[in-house]
């Protein structure tokens, strides 16, 4: 790193950060508050240099603050042991599009709430459509974060961190490779929460249950190994595994129990998950309809209520896990608390809440859809209507027209934030996580973790082709 480089981004702050040593302090935090912008937008779209030392001064900046990237592990586990009472759903949020103005309208939402019972994440598929590496996605978390006033532990995950099943079938060593690549890269970053999926490699032709998830629980085991052999000093890094893809059939008590007795049996003495997730009747992105609406789910709560009780019961775990949720009806969202769901997932909506809103010019959607019919072409069945086609491959045009979204006026991000901030509060408030600062706070003691400042530019794992993998 250059001292010329530095000195840029700490013009871009004002003077409100002052650097001594290798560590920052913040002289003034409403000048910082007011130029974090700039180091976002540089943290993002930067060259290489430029990007490194902005993440990093992002980081600094935030452990100076308070704000602690940190892992919800104690807190499942204390859930799993009835010491956190109540009905409560975690919320874990994918920001595809816009991930600072959508975190900042997250958190504003939070506060409103007191809530920290939160998690940003991002899977496997979205780092590579929606052209976000850990680093970048976590800075623009943090960064906004830091905008908001956030202070605390600050729960950044790895979702569906996924063993494609035809990658997998043509190279297993070189998918599982691809995969521990991943969560190096994402533990570097900040992500101290990571969801392994291999359920993609469950076996529904085999005759027994155990034979049916052994590929799941073995390669399971191995990623929690290897997860703790590289997490943080200080750090437990929270780990979920998952039983039933989504997608596929309803998962079983015996399924459960399945996986948890080849899993335990496997992964050693080391810590082992926090959650598990499961499959109810959602789809990732919803079923569309041939007019672009989206069909009716029919969600089983009572597996929900189940499978959590039992994880919880025999397992000590936090709870089941719900993924595909957020284009579900607003009145069904009480329903996750009601059932003791540990954690859902919410995605799609806030996309096409951010693609749809009046404040996105025509102009702009209308280059995306016609990019993707350009682009995505060959992902078109020949039952698709154009509504049809446009809603469910839409989300690849997301990388190619970041940058658009990004330059939008700030008026314009201001209406899609507020509308984004709405649709939170409205969500925390059903999934009742408010008040749960002080209860977070209890259970979860974050470390304070420095970075050494970068010497050159930014590193990361080589993008990769992600057709097939879960959104």
């Amino acid at each position: 790193m250059t001292s010329h480089t530095l000195g840029l981004m700490l013009d871009t702050l004002g003077g409100s950060v002052a650097l001594k040593e290798s560590r920052v302090s913040v002289r003034d935090e409403k000048i910082l508050i007011r130029q974090i912008d700039g180091l976002a937008y540089e943290a993002v779209f930067g060259d290489a240099e430029r990007k490194a030392v902005a993440r990093w001064l992002i980081w600094e900046v935030a452990q100076e603050l308070g704000i602690h990237p940190a892992s919800i592990h104690d807190f499942y586990l204390a859930r799993g042991r009835g010491e956190v009472t109540g009905l409560l759903t975690v919320p874990a949020l994918n920001l595809r599009m816009l991930a600072y103005d959508s975190a900042r309208a997250a958190f504003r939402a939070a506060r409103s709430l007191d809530a920290l019972a939160l998690i940003f994440e991002i899977s496997r598929s979205e780092i590579g459509y929606a052209d976000q590496r850990p680093a970048e996605y976590a800075s623009a978390v943090i960064a906004a974060a830091i905008k908001e006033g956030f202070r605390g532990p600050l729960f950044i995950q790895g979702d569906h961190f996924q063993a494609g099943a035809k990658k997998y079938a043509a190279s297993p060593e070189s998918e599982v490779k691809t995969i521990r690549d991943l969560i190096l890269e994402a533990i570097e970053a900040g992500f101290y929460n990571i969801d392994i999926d291999t359920s993609t490699l469950v076996d529904l032709s085999k005759p027994t249950l155990d034979e049916q998830q052994k590929v799941n629980y073995g390669l399971c085991a191995e990623f929690t190994r290897f997860i703790r052999e590289h997490e943080p000093k200080g750090v437990t890094v929270s780990i979920g595994g998952e039983i039933g893809e989504v997608g596929l059939k309803n998962s079983s008590p015996e399924e459960l129990d399945a996986f948890m007795r080849g899993y335990s049996s496997m992964k050693g003495e080391t810590a082992g998950i926090s959650k598990i997730s499961i499959q109810t009747g959602t789809h990732h992105g919803g079923v569309v309809l041939p007019d672009g609406s989206l069909a009716k789910v029919a969600i089983d709560f009572d597996v929900l209520r189940t499978m959590s009780e039992k994880a919880r019961r025999d397992y000590g775990l936090g709870g089941a896990v719900q993924h595909g949720a957020s284009t579900l009806p607003e009145t069904l969202f009480h329903k996750f608390a009601e059932a003791g769901t540990c954690e859902v997932h919410l995605a799609t909506a806030y996309m096409t809440q951010t693609i749809e809103h009046q404040a996105t010019p025509d102009a702009l959607r209308n280059e995306m859809y016609d990019w993707v019919r350009a682009n995505v072409a060959d992902e078109r069945k020949p039952t698709d209507t154009d509504a049809q086609f446009i809603y469910k491959t839409r989300k690849k045009s997301i990388g190619p027209f970041k940058k658009q979204f990004w330059s939008l006026p700030d008026q314009a991000k201001a209406a899609i934030g507020a509308s984004l901030e709405k649709t939170f509060a409205f969500i925390f408030g059903q999934l009742r996580i408010g008040g749960t600062s002080d209860l977070v706070k209890r259970f979860v003691k974050a470390p304070e973790i420095h970075k050494p400042m970068p010497a050159g530019g930014t590193k990361g794992v080589k993008g990769e082709n992600v057709d097939g993998l879960a959104d």
